[in-house]
This record gives structure tokens, C-alpha cells and sequence, in this order.
């Protein structure tokens, strides 16, 4: 079974997820809560329940990283469950590789891959890359200072990842001019320029993206230099640039989503994951 396939599956079970608390509780989806005259359970009486921005699971809380990072630096303090609650993601993402959120889980990747199909259905043509892909780091430190300095976690109030996410779950319209945006750019101006550079949430997990243990190998005697991988890659192509160049046994760059395009791609199957950085 492609990749590909299996990621689908997951990014929507994702959506779903979070759907399911209000669901089951008798509410609705978009906030909806038609009222009874009987005490109802709210969603947060539940074992699961949240955002992607902050989530309670079984008690304990997780915290979006950059979230964290922006109300840290917002309130010029540290709260200690929301540093627990940001460190226990980022460790779990940071095992795994830190960029898979971004392949596996955000909601606006899968709304851009929809883009990358739709702009091919209508023959539109854009630049591959137009902003270099080390700019979310610098959006990501611009984002925590602005916090500091304005008093509010800024890119909360026009994340394009909250948008979609807690618009579903709670009917919020924060963030969705950013999401409409992100959507125009992707079409008429450049391919995967949100995700590839300006996302700052991709910025941190690009920053501790090198330690993951899942990762893609190469076979270099099967490889035929043919560049479907590198068309296909969702995070930015020149990251295979030293596996296919043969300098390389792993794509190591912080940047891999492993989203599995580029294994999708091979036609001579030379590409595949591994776990571990040691090549083999």
C-alpha cells in the first residue's frame, strides 16, 4: 500500500479525532449545541478533548510548542504545566522526526496537497520555490518576540493551523483570512510556500528536526537519477539533493516531513524508511 494512502487515512482520523469529544458528549461540530433541558456532560469531561494548539489527554495537558513559547514569552513567565505539557510533544515528535506533524497531522498540509491537485487540474504554473525554506525559522523568532513585546500570543490569533482545526471542533473563525491567504498563495504564486518556508510552527519542529529516528534510506545502485523524488517532495526537493547525489545514504535535513512522496515516487523503489540515523 502506497504511503501516501496510509497518510490520507491518518490526517483525516486526525480531524476526526478531535471531532469526537463534542460528538459524544451530545454536542456538534463548528460549536453547534442545540441545548436541552437535561444536564449534559460539556466535551472536556471526556478522557480526550482540545486543539492542536493545546490538548487535555487522560489529565494531562499538551501544549503546541510555539504556543507554549508564545505565552511564555507573552506573559514573561514560565507556567510549569505548559512547559511539561510542550516538552512531552516535543519529545514524542522529536523521537519520531519532528517535521511528521507537518506531513501526518496539520490540517493546512492537507489542504495544500488538495491545492498542488487542483492547480494541476487547471493547468496553472508556479515557481517551485520563491522564499528560501530557513525562513521559518526567522518567522518562528519573530513570532515569540512580537509576543513579548505586544503582550498576546500573536500567531495564535491568525494561525492558519487553528483555523481549521478549532474551527471544526468549536466553530471559531480566528485565522481563517490567514487560511484563505495561504490558500491563494499556494495556487497562483507558489508551491508550498507556507508549509516549505513561512510556517513558523514548521520552523521550530525544522529546528529539531535532524534527531529523528525515522528517516529515509536510499539505495543508491538502484537509483536511476530519474528526479521523480524530488518533484514530488512536499517539504522542498533540494533535501534530497545529497542522498540522490550519492553523498548520502539517509536524507538527513531537519526540514523531511517523512510524509512518504518521495518512497511513493521512485519508480525503482531505491528510496525507503529506516528506522535510526545509522545508515545501512
Amino acid at each position: 500500500m502506497k504511503v501516501t494512502i496510509i497518510r490520507r487515512v491518518v490526517q483525516l482520523a486526525v480531524l476526526v479525532l478531535f471531532c469526537l469529544p463534542p460528538l459524544l458528549a451530545g454536542w456538534g461540530v463548528f460549536g453547534l449545541f442545540a441545548g436541552s433541558d437535561e444536564q449534559m456532560p460539556t466535551p472536556a469531561d471526556g478522557v480526550f478533548f482540545g486543539s492542536l494548539s493545546s490538548s487535555s489527554v487522560g489529565g494531562v495537558t499538551l501544549f503546541d510548542p510555539l504556543a507554549a513559547l508564545e505565552v511564555f514569552a507573552a506573559s514573561h513567565s514560565l507556567e510549569l504545566a505548559a512547559l511539561v505539557g510542550a516538552l512531552l510533544v516535543l519529545v514524542v515528535y522529536g523521537i519520531i522526526r519532528s517535521r511528521a506533524f507537518c506531513g501526518w497531522v496539520c490540517p493546512v498540509n492537507l489542504l495544500g496537497e488538495g491545492a498542488d491537485w487542483l492547480r494541476r487540474k487547471l493547468g496553472i504554473a508556479v515557481p517551485e520555490r520563491t522564499v528560501p525554506r530557513r525562513t521559518k525559522l526567522v518567522v518562528a523568532a519573530a513570532v515569540v518576540g512580537l509576543s513579548a513585546l505586544v503582550g498576546f500570543p500573536v500567531f495564535e490569533a491568525v494561525s492558519p493551523i487553528g483555523a481549521m482545526n478549532k474551527g471544526l471542533v468549536f466553530g471559531g473563525i480566528a485565522g481563517m483570512g490567514t487560511l484563505a491567504a495561504v490558500l491563494v498563495a499556494e495556487l497562483f504564486f507558489s508551491r508550498r510556500i507556507w508549509c516549505r518556508s513561512l510556517c513558523p510552527l514548521g520552523g521550530v519542529y525544522q529546528a529539531i528536526g535532524r534527531a529523528g529516528q525515522v528517516n529515509v534510506a536510499i539505495n543508491h545502485e538502484a537509483c536511476i537519477h530519474c528526479d521523480q523524488c524530488k518533484a514530488a517532495c512536499l517539504a522542498d526537493p533540494v533535501i534530497l539533493e545529497p542522498a540522490v547525489d550519492g553523498d548520502e545514504l539517509l536524507v538527513r535535513a531537519g526540514d523531511c516531513m517523512v510524509c512518504g512522496a518521495c518512497v511513493d515516487a521512485c519508480p525503482t523503489e531505491a528510496l525507503r524508511f529506516q528506522l535510526g540515523r545509522r545508515p545501512r
